[in-house]
Formats: structure tokens, sequence, C-alpha cells
């Protein structure tokens, strides 16, 4: 039987990543959507390509050039209700969503209202909406599947797990490119320092979180609402091979990991097939002569991370508050305007005036990211 799949963010790293996978899955696999933000040219030959049913984009001029460059091939939308069209795409079986940051939430959710199987790879939508989820029911319906190689490391290890049989889960993290950097060395740090992962080939913004462990800070909220923990039983390890994806222990002292080379390739194919695996020809792991190592974070050099335990702990908006602020942050120094050292200082100035309400309503969480993007940009003014 074909799986039909919608891909959100086709254009990105993990979405272009995704097409090589069903590439080598073959005719099984149909792509019916892809959308993208404003890579016209890429969509353009990415359509032409798989022929899917339809594509958006999120600049309305370039959708109208793209549509008249594809006629009748396929339907071409534009603008967020173009995202949300491919999102609950009547033909998807499955729903790729590859976006990057908060404008993931909506169509995650979308996706799910439409009774679609959600791969979710947008951790942003979980760490902003994940008490919105709950309530909603979807963290319980078995529709999201985990790809982020930590989540999805988890999410294999507790397959046929008892939840009263859990004891904890370990994050893995790499460290990034600034492991070995001394503290006074990392106010100096430039974005092109911050974009040279030793690991993982990944997009920008996701790249500079790796930089500061706000991106494992991330996974740490997304983890506790994917597999219903509280933050004292997640924990986060620095492990530089990043050849074990993450851990999970058990009540009896056990641990279970998942292992393989730093592809994500991995896992978007495990979610696009499962609950099947199948064969592939990518990468295999060669553990012979491998060294592991492990050790705790040091959360004074990097304190994003314990930022980000901060606003889980305190639930409601807090999360989205902080979300919020390190997209501004990361934006500013990506473009020179703030130091490395500078985003965790304005994303704690946020936090610290945010005014915490629950989380239960999509506009809500809505008024509080616009909010808090507003104050970040207040601080970082104050700071240039």
């Amino acid at each position: 039987m074909t799986k039909r799949i919608a891909i959100l963010g086709s254009t990105g790293s993990i979405g272009r990543q995704a097409l090589q996978v069903i590439d080598d899955l073959g005719p099984e696999y149909r792509v019916v959507a892809l959308t993208a933000g404003s890579n016209a040219r890429l969509l353009g030959e990415q359509a032409r390509r798989y022929q899917p049913e339809m594509v958006a984009l999120s600049d309305p001029g370039a959708a109208q050039l793209l549509k008249r460059e594809l006629g009748s091939l396929c339907r071409v939308e534009a603008g967020p209700s173009g995202l949300l069209a491919a999102a609950a795409w009547p033909a998807a079986d499955l729903v790729l969503n590859a976006l990057v940051g908060f404008s993931g939430l909506e169509p995650s959710l979308a996706a799910l209202e439409a009774g679609k199987r959600l791969a979710l790879a947008n951790k942003e939508a979980l760490v902003a909406g994940g008490a919105l989820f709950a309530c909603r029911g979807f963290l319980r319906s078995g529709s999201i599947i985990p790809v982020d190689s930590e989540h999805s490391a988890i999410w294999q290890c507790l397959a046929g797990a008892d939840p009263g049989e859990v004891e904890g889960i370990l994050l893995t993290a790499s460290g990034g490119p600034f492991l070995d950097w001394p503290e006074e060395k990392l106010a100096s740090a430039t974005a092109r320092d911050a974009l040279r992962h030793p690991n993982w080939a990944m997009g920008e913004k996701i790249t500079i979180d790796s930089a500061t462990l706000m991106n494992k800070g991330l996974e740490v909220i997304e983890a506790h609402w994917l597999f219903g923990l509280s933050y004292d039983r997640i924990r986060v390890l620095i492990h530089p091979q990043s050849i074990v994806h993450s851990l999970v222990e058990f009540v009896d002292g056990g641990l279970l990991a998942q292992l393989g080379v730093p592809d994500m390739r991995l896992p978007i194919q495990y979610a696009l097939t499962y609950p099947e695996r199948k064969g592939s020809r990518f990468p295999r792991l060669k553990l012979a002569g491998r060294r592991l190592d492990f050790w705790e974070p040091d959360q004074r050099r990097f304190p994003c991370l314990a930022l980000a335990y901060q606003a889980g702990r305190a639930g409601g908006t807090a999360a989205a508050c902080l979300n919020a602020a390190n997209e501004v942050a990361v934006d500013n120094f990506r473009r020179g305007v703030i130091k490395f050292n500078d985003i965790p200082r304005v994303i704690e100035g946020v936090l610290s005036e945010h005014r915490n309400s629950a989380a239960l309503e999509l506009e809500e969480i809505r008024r509080v990211d616009r909010e808090s993007r507003q104050r970040a940009l207040e601080h970082i003014k104050r700071l240039v």
C-alpha cells in the first residue's frame, strides 16, 4: 500500500533529507504536498520531480510566480492558509513537520485535528504549545512520531515498556562547537564559529541553538510532553561523539540506548516507515575502535540549558516566552547585532519580566509569543 506524505518545510535541511529518504524507499512512498518559505526555485524543482498534488509558499509574490511557472502541474497556495492547507491535505496519510521555530505550532495542530499522523521534527511546537496538545488529547492519541534523533531514540527504547518501569531518560548532547573553548573566549565567538558544528549538518538556527545548549534545553521540554516525565527525571549528558542518541533508565537500574551514526536520515526514515523498519543504503555504524565519552554539562558556561529547565518547570506560557526570546536573540546574534554571551542575557531578561498564564488557548500562546519577541528586541537595544 502506498504511503502518502506531506512535507512542511521541504527546502530546509530536514525536508531535503526526507526527500532523499523517500527516493531511497521507492514508489511505495509518494509525496502529495510540499511547502517552503520563500525558496521558490528549489520548491519548483521539487514539484517537477515529485509531482505533488499541491505546494505552498509563505511568500505570496513568489507563489504567484511559481504558479505561472508550474501551470497545471499542481495546485499552488500562499501564506499561512496555504501552509495549513498542506498540513491538513486530504490525500496525506502522514505529515512531516520540518519547519523551524514557532511557525510549526499551528500546522502541527492542523495536521492532528485533520486526523493525520504527525512526524514531528519541529520541537518548538511542543515547547510553546505542549499544554495545548495535552489538553486536546493529542499526546495520548499515538499520532505523534518524534523525528529529533534524541526523541526518536527514546521512543524506540520505550517500545513496549510499562510507564511504571521507567526511572528516567538521558538526552545526549554533542556539546556543540564551543565544547572545548575557554569561558573567556566565548564572548568573542562569531556566528561563523557557532555554525561549525563538529558532527551534524543542520540549519543555522538549530546549529546556533546547539552551540548555546538551548537546543538541548528545548529538547528537555519536548521530552517532558512526549514522554510524560517530570523535569527531575530528564537529564542531559554531554556525549561529543554523537553516537549514542539517548538512553532510557529503568527502575531496576538497567539502561537501554539507541546508537547510530550522526545522520538525520535514519530517524526520518523510521518515522516515515513506522511501525515497520525498512532497509537503507545510508552509512552504518562501526563500533570497533570507537570511543564513547559522557559527562555532565556545565550549565554555568552554557546558561541556556538552565533557563530552559526553569521555564519548563514554571509551566504555563513560560516556555513559549523562552522560545520567542531565544528566536529573536539567535537571529540578532546571527546577523552580528549582539554577542554570543548576550543570547542568554536577553532570554533571562525577558523571562524575568514574563507574567505567566495558562497555555491552553492558541490565541494566548500567540499573544505571549508576540509580546516576548517585542521585549527581546527592547533588551537587545539596551545591550547595543
